[in-house]
Formats: structure tokens, C-alpha cells, sequence
């Protein structure tokens, strides 16, 4: 079907199960069309009043065809609903091997950092075979990355992170849209997805120059912002250590309890008073409007490359 306009590439493990589910709620539109369609046709004809002084019957009962007129469209309904759902999770839970990457949506571009420090512009390079986990933020408004030959659209909100993943099963160049409208140059908005083999791609990922990995500059920017000055590492500091707390659950002032992860993190940053550590006061500034979304993409890389060590002092969260 890839030749026809309306069915694009199947070019990810995704799209196989996509492309089925479609034609079954297809078929099943179709198909119900049709029969409604015949039968209001056929009974306008059937039972037409043919005089004046024919009275139509009128009937009493039918529970059995009540039965199947609410049984059948239920069964029907509860397979689109599971298979449907079957599908939305898989798509939700990217696999623990998945290649991380950054991408950073704006008007009317998007940006990609690779870990190893690469970045890129409206395109996007990835290894064939290789399940990719895209974590997404915005700068402005709200954008959708829509790459139709993978099967895949994940809006992207201001304000917090969406995350998006597939496999590719397929070596070629494949279409980026932004499928949400987000201003006057919405349509522009697009891009390039390139499938590699694993060793092109390698060959890709050393040629270019960059100035270090992620997690390098995100440890630049956490010197440039001092904020070892505060987040000493062995917990003395006026704020809790980032040592080894990433995935960790933290304990807050107000008793309850979250877990370390990208969106705590940046949250942390940009608003650090709205979650309190327990046994710490509210004394760190916001970096918001002085952090870019890229660099907070940095500080989080940076800090989960810090490992699981264990943080003296009982906090365990960003300085607040």
C-alpha cells in the first residue's frame, strides 16, 4: 500500500499495527454504512404505504432483536477499544535499551541533541534497527512531531516533557511535520528523518565536531550558574546533592513523596519553590528566562550522568 497517497511507507515496527487496526475500523465503517444504507432503502420500499386507508402494523415485543442489535455493536466496540488500547501502550512504553535524544521544538524548527553532542536542525539521524526514545520540549506554543512513514504523533506542550519512541525497520528519508497548528509559518515547519545502517551511522555520528557530550556541557553550565556552590557534593551545601539522584524518590515539606525524574528536574530549575525538600529551605532562585530549554535539557543530562551515589543529608532533590 506504500504507492498509494492515503497509506504511506510502512518504515517502523509500529506501523504494521497501526496500518491493521485502520483497516479494521475501515472494513467495519463500511461495512455498517452499506447495511444501513440497503436496509433503509430496501424497508422504504417494503413497507410503503401503498393508500390512504392502509394502516401500518404496528408491532409488540422483539427483545431477541433488541438482544442482538446491542450485543453485536457492543462486541464490536470492546475489539476496537482493546486493540486500540494495545496498540496506545506500546507506543507509551519506550524499552529500557531505547537510544535517548533530545529534541527541542520551536517556531518554527526543531532541534536535536544527541548525546554524544551532535546536534541538528530539522533533521534527524538514527540507526537502523535501533529503538530511538525522544524526550520533547517547547519553547513557545504548542507543536505535534508527526513522522507518517513511522506511525507516530506526539504533541509537544510548553511547560513540561513528551516523550515519543519507535524502531526503524527501514534504511531511507523520511518526511517530519509538525502536525499542530503553531503560527503563521506552521506549514514550513518541517523536516527529514534519515534511517542508517548502524555502521553508516557511526561514520555520521564522528564526523562532525562537537564541543563535548550533553552531559560535558550541561556540567559547564552547572559551573557557569555556580551551582556547586550551594549543591555541594557531600550534602554540606544550603541545597541537597545531585549526586546519584535521578530515578530517586525524594521526600518533600509538605510529606509527600516524587520521584527525581526529567520533568521534576526541570520543574526544580525553573520553578523551585513549587516542591520543597524536606529539611531544606526555599533559598534557590528561578532560572527561568535565563536557563534556555536546551540548557536545562544539559543540567538534567548532566545530572543523571552523575550515578547512583549515595547523598549525605537526607535531601535529594534541586536546591530549594
Amino acid at each position: 500500500m506504500g504507492k498509494f497517497p492515503l497509506f504511506p511507507e510502512q518504515a517502523s515496527t509500529f506501523a504494521p499495527d497501526v496500518d491493521h487496526l485502520t483497516y479494521f475500523l475501515l472494513a467495519v465503517a463500511v461495512f455498517f454504512t452499506l447495511l444501513i444504507f440497503c436496509s433503509i432503502f430496501y424497508l422504504a420500499i417494503r413497507y410503503r404505504r401503498r393508500s390512504d386507508q392502509e394502516l401500518p402494523h404496528v408491532p409488540h415485543g422483539g427483545m431477541a432483536l433488541e438482544i442482538v442489535w446491542s450485543v453485536i455493536p457492543f462486541g464490536i466496540t470492546m475489539v476496537m477499544f482493546t486493540w486500540g488500547a494495545s496498540v496506545f501502550f506500546n507506543e507509551s512504553r519506550p524499552p529500557d535499551n531505547a537510544m535517548p535524544l533530545y529534541v527541542v521544538a520551536k517556531q518554527w524548527m526543531w532541534k536535536i541533541e544527541h548525546m554524544e553532542g551532535q546536534r541538528e536542525i530539522n533533521e534527524l539521524h538514527i540507526p537502523l534497527g535501533r529503538a530511538v526514545k525522544l524526550t520533547m520540549a517547547s519553547e513557545d506554543v504548542i507543536h505535534s512531531f508527526f513522522v507518517p512513514a513511522f506511525r507516530v504523533k506526539q504533541d509537544v506542550v510548553p511547560g513540561k516533557y513528551s516523550t515519543i519512541w519507535f524502531q526503524p525497520t527501514k534504511p531511507g528519508k523520511y518526511h517530519l511535520f509538525c502536525a499542530e497548528f503553531c503560527g503563521t509559518r506552521h506549514s514550513g515547519m518541517i523536516g527529514w528523518i534519515y534511517v542508517m545502517e548502524p555502521q553508516d551511522y557511526q561514520n555520521w555520528l564522528s564526523g562532525g565536531a562537537p564541543a563535548g557530550t550533553l552531559a560535558e556541557s550541561g556540567e559547564k553550565l552547572f559551573t557557569e550558574l555556580a551551582c556547586s556552590n550551594c549543591h555541594k557534593a557531600d550534602g554540606t551545601g544550603r541545597c541537597p546533592s545531585v549526586e546519584g539522584l535521578f530515578g530517586k524518590t525524594v521526600q518533600l515539606a509538605s510529606g509527600a513523596k516524587v520521584v527525581a525524574d526529567e520533568a521534576y528536574l526541570r520543574e526544580s530549575i525553573l520553578h523551585p519553590a513549587a516542591k520543597i525538600v524536606a529539611g531544606y529551605q526555599p533559598v534557590m532562585p528561578t532560572f527561568q528566562g535565563l536557563v534556555t530549554e536546551d540548557g536545562v535539557l544539559q543540567l538534567i543530562e548532566y545530572i543523571k550522568s552523575l550515578g547512583p551515589k549515595p547523598v549525605v543529608g537526607g535531601g535529594g532533590a534541586l536546591g530549594k
